[in-house]
């Protein structure tokens, strides 16, 4: 009646190896340290099949920072903006935010992490995970970073999640002007993935959290401490909150 192969309806994901997982946790630490690489120097340093790396690297969302085409590949029919940040002076908060995703390892799997954050303050506005790459997740964070109002500029990647019609739709009603990195321009959203650097070395690589809900109540502590304690060299030592003077309005994640 419905149509579908036996094998297909009774078909239940399995989840990936012990093995795999102590791979994509070794990428994730090559990744941060050695950005450039790609699956050739990736499948070296593992001393594993290239096709391997290659499978591990997609999943969990990673490619190597180095000029070249389609760099950021939105999906077929998705629209794509021009970067508008080239020479501009962030001087102050809401004047541009950006947004990014990364890949969290856990003991015994892995959840995606998205942000939204101030450029001028380094203030991370809102946060969620998922355990899929789809733009529910994204919409949800920019829909919760819009408590502490807009931005002028948004900037985000080409990817699929932040050039679907669902993700662009709020932006476009407030009227931001929508901005998105150039192929090629891995730098153009530096700000966050510092916060990413931070993010694994003080929080999640020396956690190892065994599950979603652990991981959830450490994000929303680190989070508050990377917002309101942490001072920041590039900020000279400031924190994000000293920058962006605003009440602090996020809802817990229903997630």
């Amino acid at each position: 009646m419905l149509s579908l192969p036996r094998s297909t309806y009774y078909y239940e994901p399995q989840p990936e190896s012990p093995e795999n997982l102590r791979l994509m946790r070794r990428i994730d630490e090559l990744y941060l340290k050695r950005p450039f690489f790609g699956s050739r120097k990736m499948a070296f340093e593992l001393d594993v099949n290239r096709k391997r790396t290659q499978r591990l690297m997609r999943l969990m969302g990673i490619e190597a920072h180095y000029a070249k085409p389609n760099l950021s590949r939105p999906a077929p029919g998705h629209q794509v903006y021009p970067y508008l940040l080239r020479g501009v002076a962030i001087k102050h908060a809401n004047h541009v935010w950006s947004t990014d995703i990364t890949y969290i390892p856990m003991h015994g799997g892995f959840l995606y992490l998205v942000a939204v954050m101030d450029w001028f303050s380094r203030f991370v506005l809102s946060w969620e995970l998922s355990n899929t790459l789809d733009a529910a997740f994204c919409t949800a964070a920019l829909s919760a970073a819009f408590g502490y109002g807009q931005p002028e500029i948004w900037n985000s990647d080409q990817g699929s999640q932040f050039t679907s019609a669902e993700f662009l739709a709020p932006l476009q009603q407030r009227g931001v002007a929508i901005s998105m990195d150039g192929r090629g321009r891995a730098l153009d959203n530096v700000f966050i993935e510092r916060l990413w650097r931070s993010l694994k070395y003080e929080l999640i690589y020396p956690g190892d959290f065994a599950g979603g809900a652990e991981l959830f109540a450490a994000l929303t502590e680190y989070f508050h401490f990377y917002n309101y304690e942490r001072p920041h060299q590039a900020l000279d030592y400031q924190t994000p909150s000293d920058l962006f003077p605003h009440k602090h309005k996020r809802k817990k994640s229903s997630s």
